[in-house]
């Protein structure tokens, strides 16, 4: 009896702790929370397999509190820390716990441990980034492993050489970000938020990972689609790859295996996919790949991944007027400006379910397409769009901003090239480059856009013509809302996008639809500000403002007939802003924390239906 009480007392006792540890940890208060806020907690913290275009089983995930310090730029690592974060929340976001700016003159540092992994003598250990704003550098028991530059794309790092024996391993990380003083992307994040420009976001706020690879492992993978032939092209990467080792890809559906090559290292796979599925918003049929590095019989590495048949292209229709065509066929894409921001998160969604929430909320409106603006998101929310048949327009997220904008076609007025330094253009370039190639096996992602309302917009035929030659898959929408690079009546890219708030308006097929598809890139902007459910209760704005639903509904209903007027004329896309509030942007489809959904769900399908029967 009296062993028993003890160890009754000890477990007591390490459960007190623990709550304790756990306990320590709290968002910061002050501004308006999603619902899934208070589910967030250190241990739960994005616990999702980040890279599901490529998965392993052996991984582990290192998300929760880490030590921060912020410091002024140039001192060397802290050996003090000012409190703890939650990784992965940016630490000016409530949910990192810290809800401090660090700007141009600081660095934020952040210090934890992990267990080190299992693995054999020849075995090597990544550690994985999904994203960190800006400027990352990475220790690992002290020693520098390595520096990344950008702060959209994942990265990653071998870190095998500089683990040390022992149970225990030291990670430090260090990110300079100047938002807004730099050239460096960084889209509607700003020192000074105000208006259409948020918050500032700071270091790290995607998963951290690790995983255990082979000596010789697939270290990436390239799916591509042909429909006419109905195969599946898989093109693998591998590092370190011994002679005579060779590549086993296999596609299989519903458990089922449809086809099966083995090739070389460096060959691509073409697998042949009997009575094949198209991909398209209402049937987004994915098959499952397998891919086997193999010496022999026997298998070395292997990793899951996933592909689609699907095609974007231009073609014109019978009265000469270029269309979007998906899989062959004119489909009017229609969605709303998605932002990607959390009252609480910032840039990173509270947890999986609510990034997931806006998707679903969007679909279910009766939206076919998303346009993702002047931001990146997790590979995880591209995954949720290729299972739930969501098309996305990717954006490049802007940055350098400066130059002149003119929004009107064929004027020769107010806008100019941006004179970026060629450390500026190459900063672009890397990371755009980077952008289109990691996310390039999502077949959600249809369109490409480089440049914004010439937010940073410099070299606009030569930077459409790159981003179309480094993808010919999908579509380029070289200008949105402006600064068009006219050849007569054709300018760069594939697409014309015109902006205009908040009425339905487009560029005259006539004169421009001959060789460019004619899109409304943003129009709406209907703004209702919900009392209890807004980012600051003053100066809170909208293109143009409501009193209540009733009111909203109406108007942008009224906004729909002339949509369905201008897909007859030619239209082939547009987008609406947008999907939620955004700070003190009111004109969302849903509150900022989600809360409040302003439209009545079933009536906007039944009003959007008839849009994609044009």
């Amino acid at each position: 009896m009296k062993n028993t009480l003890i160890i009754g007392a000890c477990l007591l006792f390490a459960l007190q702790i623990a709550t304790a540890q756990t306990s320590q940890y709290k968002p910061v208060e002050g501004k308006i929370m999603t619902e899934w806020a208070s589910e967030v907690t250190p241990d739960n913290v994005h616990g999702e397999y980040p890279r599901p275009q490529m998965t392993r089983e052996n991984w582990v995930n290192l998300n929760g509190l880490w030590d921060y310090a912020i410091k002024p730029k140039g001192q060397s690592a802290p050996t003090s820390f000012d409190g703890e974060i939650l990784v992965p929340f940016a630490v000016e976001s409530a949910l990192s716990g810290v809800g401090k700016t660090v700007g141009k003159d600081n660095e934020l540092w952040y210090n934890t441990t992990f267990t080190t992994p299992k693995k054999s003598s020849k075995d090597k250990v990544l550690l994985h980034f999904g994203a960190s704003d800006w400027e990352t550098e990475v220790f690992v028991n002290g020693k520098s492993v390595g520096i990344h530059k950008g702060g959209y794309d994942p990265f990653d790092f071998d870190i095998t050489k500089h683990l040390k024996s022992g149970k225990t391993q030291n990670l430090q990380v260090r990110v300079w970000d100047p938002s807004d003083d730099g050239p460096q992307p960084r889209g509607k994040q700003i020192n000074n938020p105000h208006g259409i420009w948020y918050t500032p976001v700071t270091g790290i706020w995607q998963t951290v990972w690790l995983e255990t690879v082979p000596a010789a492992y697939i270290s990436g993978l390239r799916n591509a689609s042909d429909i006419r032939s109905s195969q599946i092209m898989v093109t693998p990467e591998i590092s370190g790859a011994a002679a005579g080792q060779q590549v086993k890809v296999s596609a299989w559906k519903d458990g089922t295996m449809l086809a099966e090559q083995t090739i070389s290292p460096t060959q691509t796979a073409k697998l042949a996919i009997k009575d094949a599925q198209l991909w398209a918003p209402g049937n987004p049929v994915l098959y499952d790949l397998k891919v086997e590095l193999v010496d022999g019989k026997k298998v070395i590495d292997a990793v899951g991944s996933y592909a689609a048949l699907r095609e974007i292209s231009m073609a014109p229709d019978e009265n000469g007027i270029q269309r979007m065509m998906l899989n062959g066929e004119f489909l009017f894409q229609y969605g709303p400006l998605d932002q990607g921001w959390f009252p609480d998160g910032l840039y990173t969604a509270p947890s999986h379910e609510a990034m997931v929430f806006d998707i679903q909320k969007t679909q279910d409106m009766g939206f076919n397409m998303i346009r993702k603006h002047v931001k990146v998101e997790p590979a995880t929310w591209y995954h949720a769009c290729d299972k739930m048949g969501m098309l996305v327009w990717q954006d490049m997220p802007s940055g350098d901003m400066g130059n002149g904008w003119e929004m009107k076609l064929a004027v020769l007025g107010s806008g100019t090239d941006r004179d970026r330094t060629p450390e500026s253009e190459a900063i672009f370039r890397e990371e755009w480059k980077e952008i289109m190639d990691d996310f390039y096996n999502f077949p959600s992602i249809v369109v490409w856009v480089p440049f914004n309302e010439a937010w940073g917009q410099f070299k606009t035929k030569e930077i459409s013509e790159w981003t179309k030659n480094h993808d010919p898959s999908r579509l380029v929408n070289s200008a949105s809302g402006g600064n068009f690079e006219m050849e007569g009546t054709k300018i760069a890219g594939d697409i014309i996008d015109l902006h205009n708030y908040p009425d339905a308006k487009m560029p005259a097929p006539g004169i421009y639809g001959k060789d460019n598809i004619l899109v409304l890139g943003e129009f709406g902007g209907l703004g209702l500000p919900v009392d209890g459910h807004v980012w600051q209760q003053k100066d809170n704005w909208g293109y143009q403002s409501f009193k209540n639903q009733d009111e909203l509904y109406d108007r942008y209903a009224g906004l729909m007939t002339r949509l369905g007027e201008l897909i007859e004329a030619g239209l082939s896309a547009a987008v609406y802003t947008q999907t939620t509030d955004v700070e003190v942007e009111t004109n969302g489809l849903m509150t900022y924390d989600r809360k409040v959904i302003k439209f009545d769900v079933t009536k906007m399908k039944s009003i959007h239906s008839p849009l994609y029967k044009k």
